[in-house]
């Protein structure tokens, strides 16, 4: 995304993205919704939960922090895989800092390459040591020592998102860092995605929780309708799988896990709109959609 200035401000704002990378299920969401007081990126304990970029805003009299939340690095697997990984690197190139998120189990195998471009990106590099409230005695010392070695990072900030430990000394590293310069969204603005996009993430959140092994990965969802009126927000939702035997197991005995998907989406959007919500969801087959360019584009998937 190319940055775009709103309005000139006197020099002594400060503003800039702040991009959060690392590999799969090491806490990046969880510290995005954390740092910025709102819960935008969907969590789960399954790897390649985020699969988009996400941009999500904090904006003060004197800053504008843009953080991005972006898919977790890996070795591409389908077309899918492809399409996170170039979110990745798009947002390698437009960072003013980086955030590099690991945990205490995390190594670099697979993401060297990923890895040797952060060191060459020339920009500051925070090195975000996550779960420090899972540490064992000597294991924190031990991350520390590997990663430094690896990432040439300004600084080393243990934390533990799950827990708010620590994440506010990330805000002031950040603001110590950030360049100054006019803010590139409206100050009203909390992300950059629109309502549509968050009604999906949050059916698909609830996929991830609900169901095992390869269904998760293997659905999408698609918003076909969103209309909001005063008092309630309606909407229908397309869950899309790659089988007709996923369909079933989506659907469950009697329509059940569909409805239990369909009222916990419900709830959370309620929560999240502020507004009651009148959700249907449907399920259908679209064969082999994370191999297929053309599939991944009618999902949003255009990089």
């Amino acid at each position: 995304m190319q940055k775009k200035i709103i309005v000139m401000t006197e020099n002594t704002h400060k503003a800039g993205f702040v991009n959060i990378i690392g590999k799969p299920n090491v806490g990046k969401s969880t510290l995005m919704n954390v740092l910025i007081g709102e819960r935008l990126s969907i969590i789960s304990s399954k790897a390649q939960t985020t699969r988009h970029r996400i941009m999500g805003l904090i904006n003060d009299e004197h800053y504008q922090i843009v953080f991005s939340d972006t898919p977790g690095m890996l070795k591409p697997k389908y077309e899918l895989h492809k399409s996170m990984m170039s979110f990745v690197h798009m947002s390698l190139e437009d960072a003013d800092v980086i955030l590099f998120v690991t945990d205490l189990y995390e190594s670099d195998e697979e993401i060297e390459d990923v890895i040797e471009k952060i060191n060459h990106s020339g920009v500051p590099i925070l090195l975000v040591i996550n779960k420090i409230d899972l540490s064992k005695e000597g294991q924190l010392e031990a991350v520390t020592a590997y990663w430094t070695q690896r990432i040439k990072a300004d600084t080393v900030i243990p934390i533990s998102a799950t827990e708010s430990f620590n994440t506010e000394r990330i805000l002031q590293e950040i603001l110590d860092r950030l360049p100054f310069h006019a803010p590139f969204y409206d100050k009203d603005e909390l992300t950059d995605k629109p309502e549509r996009f968050f009604a999906s993430e949050i059916i698909r959140e609830k996929i991830f929780i609900n169901y095992k092994k390869e269904i998760p990965y293997s659905s999408e969802v698609s918003i076909e309708d969103f209309f909001e009126e005063e008092n309630i927000i309606r909407i229908r939702a397309v869950i899309y799988v790659e089988r007709d035997s996923q369909k079933g197991i989506i659907i469950g005995e009697g329509g059940k896990a569909l409805k239990r998907v369909g009222t916990q989406a419900r709830h959370e959007m309620e929560k999240f709109f502020g507004k009651k919500i009148f959700l249907e969801t449907f399920v259908k087959v679209e064969d082999d959609w994370r191999k297929d360019k053309n599939k991944l584009r009618k999902f949003g998937y255009d990089q």
